[in-house]
This record gives C-alpha cells, structure tokens and sequence, in this order.
C-alpha cells in the first residue's frame, strides 16, 4: 500500500506529521510506503501532481481503476485536497482536522493590510497576497481557484474518516463535524488538542488502523 501525506498551508514535504508518520511505517508496518510530496505551489498545480503521483504510485495508467492501492492523510489545507481528490477517483482517505472552506479562510490575505504587511513592494506589484514558510506565493487567483473548486458533498463517504481535535485554535471542528457527518463519513472528535495535533505520535497506531478499515470498506 502507498500512503500519500498531504501538508497543510504553512508546512512542507518535511512536515512532523509526515516524518513521524513514515518512520512509524518503517518500523511497523513496512508494507506502507509513505510518499510526502512538497506541494507549495498553486492549488491548481497542487491538484494535478496529486493526480499524477496516485497514478504512478498505482503503476497505472487509470488512477481510478486502482485507487484501493493509495492512501491519502490529508492535513489541514490538505484535507481539502485529498477530499477533493477522492471525491473524483474514490481513494481511502484520512483527514486530520481538514480545511473545508479554503475559498473563505484564505481571504484573511487578500487585506490590503496584511499584503502590505507581508509582501515586499515587488511582491506587492507581482499579485502575490501572502508567502508560506514554504514557499507557495498566494495570490488572487488561487483564492479564486478555490471558490471555483468549493467542497459542496462527499461522493465516497464511506472512503472517508476524520480525526478533529476540539482544541482547535484555526479552523472550526464543529464545522467539519457537521459537514462529514451530514455526508456520512466517519467522524472521531477528540477533546482538547490543537490544531496541529500535537500528540500525533501517540494517535499514529489508531491512524493506521483507521487507514486499514478505509481500504477494506
């Protein structure tokens, strides 16, 4: 099996989450391989290599055809993704408290303040809003793409699981709650925590488990 990790906004292919995730599989579970691809770049471009890597990984020219042989653990911002992506081919997919409204989220960089505050005069005259400590320069058209791609239903619900930590201090947990559960999708709340899921490590036997479940359904 092949476990894509997918990061979030403000993180990388050398995000906690997916080390301590691929170093737990090593150990543990060396059927799994992880692959933690760095997708700073616009969500359109983000989109497609995602595509691409399940197709390779598969070894396949029809990723759908053999989506069961990838996983994908979604972060954050990727969770958005990774639903986005099982919404169109049907891969397993783990969510760890997702961003389910990018298109409203992200527009806190579209402030003229906060553009001022965090681009340069160049950056400023190039449409750049914002930079992520990873590199990807947001800038208005990505905000666009994302009203253009909002998540509106979950197609393979039974494909899908969600880990949300109450504790959450950026996105709403009651909000993903509500949007997976009224889709059908397996929802785990846990009390406390925070948005980065600072106790990963302690979760990643129950997130493996949850991974084997999803492939079997």
């Amino acid at each position: 099996m092949n476990l894509i990790y997918i990061h979030g906004l403000d993180s990388d292919a050398n995000s906690t989450k997916g080390l301590l995730l691929e170093k737990y599989c090593q150990h543990h579970h060396p059927d799994i391989t992880v692959l933690r691809p760095d997708l700073n770049k616009s969500p359109a471009q983000v989109h497609e290599q995602l595509l691409s890597l399940i197709e390779e990984s598969n070894n396949s020219k029809d990723a759908e055809a053999k989506s069961s042989n990838t996983v994908l653990v979604g972060s954050s911002l990727g969770g958005y993704f990774s639903t986005l992506i099982s919404n169109q081919i049907g891969c397993p997919t783990l969510l760890l408290n997702p961003s389910i409204q990018p298109h409203i989220t992200l527009q806190r960089f579209s402030d003229p303040l906060v553009s001022a505050k965090d681009s340069s005069d160049e950056l400023s005259h190039s449409n750049v809003l914002h930079t992520t400590s990873g590199g990807w320069a947001i800038t208005h058209s990505d905000l666009q793409w994302f009203a253009d791609h909002q998540l509106s239903e979950v197609h393979y619900p039974k494909k899908i699981a969600v880990l949300l930590k109450e504790g959450d201090e950026l996105l709403s947990s009651e909000l993903s709650q509500a949007f997976y559960q009224g889709q059908g999708a397996s929802v785990t709340v846990q009390a406390g925590g925070d948005h980065r899921l600072s106790d990963f490590d302690e979760q990643l036997p129950m997130v493996i488990d949850m991974l084997q479940e999803l492939v079997k359904s």
